[in-house]
Parts: structure tokens; C-alpha cells; sequence
């Protein structure tokens, strides 16, 4: 929690500089939705950032072009890809950090693996890593109370990028 209201401290501090050094022939911004005690500014920043629900969204579209990437053997759109997976899971830990605890054997163990097939160029051996790398983001799930949210091994192509 520290980390997070250190976040949210700073991202406070940032829109009081910007407002304190605005000209008067700038746009002034609307900060009315921040409130006006430091417990209410706070409160509704943390509530504009979400909460791990929205690493959650990045992630599962950039699991969709991992695995994707991995099918074309695009190596490096593939190592990206994992490394965005869990930077945004860092940020989302930031947010909410007790949710760390249950994405370590993820974060430990199948990311590692997974990315070492990538660094190898084995599209056999990704294909394999990937079914652990899934299950392991199920049994995240499992442990945070949300088993229905089952991830699978992509079907269907809905990426926009150009392989």
C-alpha cells in the first residue's frame, strides 16, 4: 500500500505543478473531480487508475499477440510481447500489491520458461511452454477468487498487426 500512495502522491504533486505554472494564456484544466481534502484527491486518483483489473486488459490482449507471434515464429515481436506482459503486471503490482503473491510461480516460473523458448527460436518447445504459461495464469486466477476467467490457447487470429 505504501508504494501506491507514493504513486498517487506524486501523480498529485504533478497536476498541482502543472496548474501552478500555467500563463494566463493557457487552457486552465478542470481539477474539480480531484476533490478538495487530501484523503478525497487521493481516493479519486486511485480510482481513475483501477485497479489490477487494467494490467489484467493489457495482458490478456498482449498473451493473444504472444501467442501469435510465437505461431509466425516472429521472435521478436513474440519477446515483446512477454516482456510488456509483465511490465504491465509490475505496474498493476504497484496498484495493488497484494495481488503479487499469487502471480510468483507465473512470474517465477512460467514467464522464464516460456521466454527461454523464445530467446531459442523453438516453435515446438514455445508451443509446449505456452499450454504451462496458460495454466499458470489460471492457477493465478484460481488463487485471487476468479476461476471462471479460464485462459485457453488462442484459436482464432484477431490481431491488427502485420506479421
Amino acid at each position: 500500500m505504501k508504494r501506491y500512495s507514493s504513486l498517487l502522491f506524486i501523480v498529485f504533486l504533478g497536476v498541482i505543478a502543472i496548474n501552478a505554472c500555467q500563463t494566463a494564456e493557457e487552457k486552465e484544466y478542470d481539477t474539480r473531480w480531484m476533490g478538495q481534502q487530501m484523503k478525497e484527491i487521493l481516493d479519486n486518483i486511485e480510482d481513475q487508475f483501477g485497479g489490477f483489473d487494467q494490467a489484467m486488459m493489457e495482458t490478456g490482449y498482449r498473451y493473444n499477440e504472444l501467442y501469435w507471434a510465437g505461431q509466425d515464429e516472429n521472435w521478436g515481436y513474440a519477446e515483446y510481447q512477454i516482456d510488456k506482459i509483465i511490465s504491465s503486471m509490475e505496474r498493476g503490482f504497484v496498484r495493488r500489491p497484494d495481488r503479487e503473491a499469487s502471480s510468483k510461480q507465473f512470474v517465477d516460473q512460467a514467464y522464464p520458461a516460456l521466454r527461454s523458448t523464445i530467446e531459442n527460436e523453438d516453435k515446438e518447445a514455445f508451443n509446449e511452454e505456452f499450454v504451462g504459461f496458460a495454466s499458470s495464469c489460471n492457477t493465478c486466477h484460481a488463487m485471487e477468487d476468479v476461476p471462471f476467467i479460464q485462459n485457453i490457447i488462442p484459436e482464432k487470429r484477431t490481431t491488427l498487426v502485420k506479421y
